[in-house]
């Protein structure tokens, strides 16, 4: 047959993989399990193209017509010969969608991108040339969704280009089991999300604060050696500070180990925002992250960082063969950022305006974020058009700054969602970091971070819902001392949070919080706490 594939994520609802199936016309639909089965089985009649179901692992719970186990599906290949195969092969061309890759839908239905065999192949080799990656030598793991670009294009598509090993962690690996996959094969490359860079931050600085008080001067000491390192290494200086080999031999050698990345040169960071608090606190540790950014549209990465060869809170350079244009520019040269060259999709699946909405007639594709360039040439994210806060007094407010910023300077909060859209003044919704079960689902038990944090302020509390029931007044206290530091770096008054509340439960992927690369979905959150959000305005008003 010909045909191509698109990726549906495990956790949508039947109604999302019914969207995608139908959409995209499927006529044969792969699934992992028997709990997989059952959401295909919910909506079958409604999607006309499909042909076959097949699942892939485990023994079937119930025979159905047109069902078929792994092994069946495998079996009906037999009768295709290698002439017909070769016939299909040899048809393909370059220009041809190879791969669909849907958006994960933070505003309205996800749209099917078109990316092309050339899309892919340029890419993959591109990116690699550029990052110096040897033929036959790379390995990665692989524990994103496939269905995701970032994922996609790292642990298939380049290590097919040059030769490399991918190793797919467990299905658990973002509720614990990662690092232990990390240390059993010890990558060249890792691309994590923000959210697992900040998840090994918070566990080491949960083991240092255990240490012993010579091994913690011993390790404050050699992080201050590190950071000035990589300070001087971003800067082109390659001054390498007193001290620096009896600081890697001591710390740096032993953190890398033990998180599986002492032969990782390439360690990568992209898919959502990360603060410069945790690249900070990687660079105190010689080992600087990587920004990437791209998009979907862009098949994955428009600009790239590598060694010697990235800023702090940058996103890097552009693809070489590709360009940047910023659109529209203000006075401080912050513009939309558009991208152009191979990388650029083919455009979205049946559906033609919205491809023109992103595509200009010049061929550039519009991102629908505001970034700006140095001197250098590297690329600075500064917002998002779209989340752009513009207030009842017409003042534009990306958010994600001031959200860093409360999340950098309190450390019992896991996520803090600001908010004042056409509204007299800025409020913030804000989670408390606890413990996740086996599930992907946060619980109510605060992490050793948070309970550290509530410790230092003369509380025994160990259970989120015990300072929210009780507003707990040290706490209270000390976060609100936070937000007022915040408060205080702010430009102007109306960047400045007025108000805030604790809520309930931390954000989640199965919360429907969080998309699958752990970034923020605003529009679902503002629906689901529309109550909360009426209640801080309200009683403003009142």
């Amino acid at each position: 047959c010909l045909g191509f594939a698109a990726g549906i994520y495990t956790t949508n609802s039947p109604e999302a993989c019914q969207y995608v199936a139908d959409n995209c016309e499927a006529n044969v639909l792969v699934v992992e399990n028997h709990k997989q089965l059952l959401k295909i089985l919910q909506i079958k009649e409604q999607l006309p193209h499909l042909k076959a179901i097949v699942q892939y692992k485990d023994e079937l719970q119930q025979k159905l017509p047109n069902l078929y186990t792994w092994a069946e599906f495998m079996k009906l290949g037999e009768e295709v010969s290698d002439e017909r195969l070769d016939a299909v092969v040899d048809s393909q061309r370059a220009n041809q969608c190879c791969t669909l890759i849907y958006t994960s839908g933070t505003t309205g239905n996800p749209k099917g991108v078109m990316l092309s065999h050339d899309n892919i192949t340029w890419t993959s080799n591109a990116v690699g040339a550029m990052t110096s990656l040897q033929h036959g030598v790379e390995c990665v793991v692989s524990y994103l969704p496939l269905s995701h670009v970032a994922a996609q294009i790292n642990d298939m598509w380049i290590c097919m280009r040059f030769a490399g090993a991918t190793y797919f962690a467990d299905p658990d690996a973002l509720k614990g089991s990662l690092g232990t996959t990390l240390k059993e094969v010890r990558p060249t490359s890792f691309l994590g999300v923000p959210r697992v860079w900040e998840k090994m931050q918070e566990k080491m600085k949960a083991i240092g604060a255990k240490s012993s008080g010579m091994k913690k001067r011993v390790a404050n000491w050699a992080k201050s050696i590190g950071l000035q390192a990589s300070y001087s290494a971003m800067n082109g200086e390659n001054v390498v500070p007193w001290g620096f080999m009896l600081a890697n031999n001591l710390v740096f050698k032993k953190v890398r180990w033990a998180l599986g990345l002492d032969r990782c040169k390439n360690c990568l960071t992209g898919a959502a925002p990360i603060t410069k608090e945790t690249l900070e606190y990687f660079m105190s540790l010689s080992l600087p992250l990587y920004e990437l950014y791209g998009m979907s549209e862009s098949t994955g990465p428009h600009t790239i960082s590598w060694e010697n060869n990235f800023k702090i809170m940058s996103c890097g350079k552009v693809v070489v063969g590709c360009q940047t244009k910023l659109d529209k520019p203000d006075e401080d040269g912050n513009g939309e950022i558009c991208f152009w060259g191979r990388h650029v999709f083919m455009g979205y699946l049946n559906e033609p305006e919205k491809t023109e909405e992103a595509l200009d007639q010049e061929g550039w594709l519009h991102s629908g974020d505001l970034g700006k360039r140095d001197k250098d040439n590297f690329l600075f994210i500064t917002g998002r058009i779209k989340e752009l806060i513009i207030t009842a007094g017409g003042e534009n407010i990306p958010p994600v700054p001031i959200e860093d910023a409360v999340k950098a300077e309190i450390a019992i909060i896991s996520n803090a969602m600001l908010l004042g859209d056409k509204m007299k003044f800025l409020s913030m919704m804000l989670t408390l970091k606890c413990i996740v079960d086996d599930n992907g689902e946060p619980t109510d038990e605060l992490t050793p971070e948070a309970v550290a944090f509530c410790h230092q302020r003369g509380i025994t509390a160990t259970k989120a819902s015990e300072i929210i029931a009780s507003k707990e007044p040290a706490i209270y206290k000390a976060i609100q001392e936070g937000i007022e530091h915040v408060n205080a770096k702010a430009t102007s008054n109306a960047q400045r949070v007025q108000k805030w509340v604790i809520l309930d439960r931390d954000f989640s992927i199965s919360g429907g919080e969080l998309g699958p690369t752990m970034k923020l979905k605003r529009g679902v959150v503002v629906k689901k706490f529309q109550e909360k959000i009426n209640k801080i305005y309200g009683m403003a008003q009142e």
